[in-house]
């Protein structure tokens, strides 16, 4: 083979590399990496070899592995956030008093949901701990979205929808956690589905799990 013949054959098995995998599917094989070795340990060598392509593979659909992050981190929390606009679409709408508890059960529902849709994603944002300008401003939004929860918690606490016994900052943060741990535990081929899942998040929060 000549050496003109072997740089064309180079050429095209690096082509055939980066269309191995389109970018989708590059964001989504980092992303799981990510999530079983930790983001800091996970280096661009170790993505080549998860995928099986080069780093220049890699390159040819970001340009680091912070953007990666960025993009992955940006995923979960736009579809958070358009729940988040989707509640405060209900209470503008809203006819006459708001019914606060109505709003959160949607958003408790809808937040079920992405827990599950979009599992590794909002799986690595639930683990980012700021340790990058990326990670600290996903973690900001992240907060304004608890911020939200809690809100909504004090009013539907203040309309006397719920037991005064309940402190609604404290409850939205547990409610949050108990959300949350969903990333971690469930999985759709279970014998639970994500109706079943979302039916128990909703009794156990406003009416719990007393007979009584």
């Amino acid at each position: 083979m000549t050496e003109r013949s072997m740089r064309m054959v180079t050429t095209q098995g690096r082509q055939a590399a980066r269309g191995a995998y389109d970018r989708e599917t590059v964001l989504r094989r980092c992303v799981d990496a990510f999530n079983e070795h930790g983001y800091e340990a996970t280096s661009m060598g170790m993505l080549s070899k998860v995928l099986g392509i080069s780093k220049s593979g890699i390159y040819h659909h970001v340009s680091s592995k912070e953007e990666i992050l960025e993009v992955a981190s940006d995923r979960a929390l736009a579809a958070l956030e358009g729940v988040r606009t989707e509640c405060e679409a209900m209470s503008a709408q809203a006819t006459g008093e708001v019914v606060w508890s109505a709003v959160l059960e949607h958003l408790l529902r809808e937040t079920v949901r992405l827990a599950v849709e979009e599992r590794p994603y909002v799986a690595l944002l639930l683990r980012l701990r700021g340790n990058s300008p990326v990670e600290t401003a996903a973690l900001e939004r992240r907060r304004e979205l608890t911020r939200y929860t809690e809100d909504l918690m004090v009013k539907a606490a203040a309309a006397g929808e719920l037991s005064p016994a309940v402190n609604p900052r404290l409850q939205a943060r547990l409610q949050l956690g108990m959300v949350n741990s969903v990333v971690e535990w469930f999985t759709v081929e279970g014998e639970v589905g994500v109706g079943e899942l979302q039916d128990n998040v909703v009794e156990m929060v406003f009416r719990g799990i007393s007979a009584r």
